[in-house]
């Protein structure tokens, strides 16, 4: 799989990972620290691969 559609599977993920953490908040519930950290995780993947796809077509 190349590797924009890795870091665009990782957008999509931390995009939904924020919906849960606002509906978690939303519903009162701390389980929302979890999606938000999960949020941060994938969002570091993402930026990771896209730099890393701009190196490849660099070089």
């Amino acid at each position: 799989m190349p590797r924009l559609g890795i870091a665009v599977f990782a957008v999509v993920a931390c995009l939904l990972s924020v919906a849960a953490a606002v509906v978690a908040f939303a519903q009162g519930s701390w389980l929302g620290i979890v999606w938000v950290l999960l949020a941060g995780v994938t969002s570091n993947m993402a930026w990771y691969y896209i730099k890393r796809a701009r190196l490849a077509r660099r070089v």
